[in-house]
């Protein structure tokens, strides 16, 4: 009797956890209803909780329902695995999201899914993360959707998808993220993170829509992701909000397919600390505003970057978006003064204009691409962009003689440059390499 009793007590406290192992927690047994209308964060924030004051686990969202939810808050050694068919779906109430996604900067969107400062985070399996990006928009455009007006300027209730901060062992495998309505992958401080195998589907027309942000963070691998996004696809930086955090270093990206508005693998433009010793390998990009960027606006450093094995395919969108169809683009130049202003964010504090960082040894290998436009290469001074290489870059143009621009934005100064259509245009740099054939200046 004893043990039978002691049976229906194990069967019991598996029911409560989930449906298959004693470390499975699934979210349905903490009252989550998944049915796409009653918001389950409560029941979500529940298994979660349970699960890492139990040591860790698998918070299990199943397969079949849809879990509408406002702000989650990730936690230490749980693994957030959602069944092929489940679906977590961001709640369209812009009212209830109310953290920053940048702390004090509360202009530039609020959080949804976040951690900070956790140790072994896992986001697995077949199922979708939703943003519900289109119901936070105003009116649809040509190529963008208006943004809404915004109640308080300094108040931008749209909520990025995961906000991932200060995480030691990170990994993000499988998922589909999509219908971001800000900003979608954010890793700031990170260390030791790996993003394999998602397909992450923005909405092409939203604004601010990037893929994958990695800021502040050190030794990230980015691997066979598919990406569309309605910004830069993915993204290296160092956001003055976040300078505690230290360089973004030992970055690489391989075996992904992107599709972007403006530039498909951007650095920059906020810098404030150093990105350095970063390979991008083996990669496609169809219909881009722009291909590879490096857009040094702060006082920042860029240096030993690797691009290599790229095919791409540029096309022109409107001034929305960052770019001219640039195939590659290598800038350093201080940031525009008005840029962002009322935010109070893009420049050291007390600082009413900023300078620019170098960006040096910088190499582009086994480029192949077909642009309306060519790669343009500049700087503030010829030191500030120096050392740049160039090698095997087949461009196909167009036949045509005539004018084009480039988008030097945000600069200070002119923010786009006209001169006649050239596979590579110079306006300040030195020691700039473009298929043998070298550039003083």
């Amino acid at each position: 009797m004893k043990n039978y009793i002691l049976a229906i007590f194990a069967l019991l406290l598996i029911a409560a956890k989930g449906y298959g192992s004693d470390n499975t927690f699934n979210v349905l047994s903490y009252g989550a209803k998944g049915d796409g209308k009653t918001d389950d964060a409560k029941a979500i924030q529940a298994a979660i909780d349970a699960c890492t004051a139990d040591g860790g686990g698998v918070v299990l969202l199943p397969k079949g329902h849809t879990f509408m939810a406002g702000p989650i808050e990730l936690k230490s050694n749980i693994e957030l695995h959602l069944e092929v068919g489940a679906t977590l779906l961001a709640n369209p109430n812009e009212d209830i999201y109310k953290m920053s996604a940048f702390g004090e900067n509360r202009g530039e969107g609020m959080m949804w899914l976040w951690c900070d400062n956790i140790n072994n985070l896992s986001i697995t399996g077949r199922g979708t993360i939703d943003g519900n990006g289109v119901a936070f928009m105003g009116k649809e455009l040509e190529d963008s959707y208006e943004l809404k007006p915004l109640k308080d300027p300094k108040f931008d209730p749209r909520p990025h998808v995961l906000t991932l901060k200060r995480v030691n062992h990170l990994t993000i495998r499988d998922v589909t993220i999509r219908q971001g309505a800000y900003w979608t992958v954010h890793l700031i401080g990170c260390y030791d993170a790996l993003i394999d195998g998602i397909s992450l589907l923005n909405n092409l027309k939203i604004r601010n829509g990037d893929g994958i942000d990695v800021d502040h963070s050190r030794k990230v691998r980015i691997a066979n992701c598919f990406i569309e996004s309605g910004d830069d696809c993915i993204c290296l930086k160092n956001r003055r909000e976040y300078e505690e955090c230290g360089p973004c270093q030992d970055i690489v990206v391989t075996n992904c397919v992107m599709t972007g508005r403006s530039c498909a693998i951007k650095i920059g433009s906020e810098n404030m600390d150093s990105i350095s010793h970063v390979i991008i390998d083996n990669c496609v990009i169809k219909a881009s505003n722009r291909g590879l960027g490096i857009q040094n606006r702060d006082e920042g450093t860029v240096t030993d970057i690797i691009f290599s094995n790229i095919i791409m395919e540029c096309r022109y969108f409107t001034d929305v978006w960052w770019g001219k169809a640039e195939p590659i683009y290598v800038t350093s130049y201080p940031r525009a003064v008005g840029n962002h202003k009322d935010a109070g964010w893009r420049f050291p504090k007390g600082a009413t204009e900023g300078k620019c960082g170098e960006v040096s040894r910088i190499t582009f290998l086994n480029i192949q691409g077909t642009s309306p436009n060519g790669c343009f290469i500049g700087g503030d001074t010829p030191d500030k962009v120096n050392n740049i290489v160039i090698e095997n870059c087949r461009l196909t143009l167009p036949t045509d003689e005539r004018m084009t621009r480039y988008d030097a934005r945000p600069r200070v100064g002119e923010g786009f440059i006209e001169t006649p259509l050239t596979e590579l245009y110079v306006e300040k740099a030195a020691k700039v390499t473009f298929n043998g054939k070298t550039y003083a200046e």
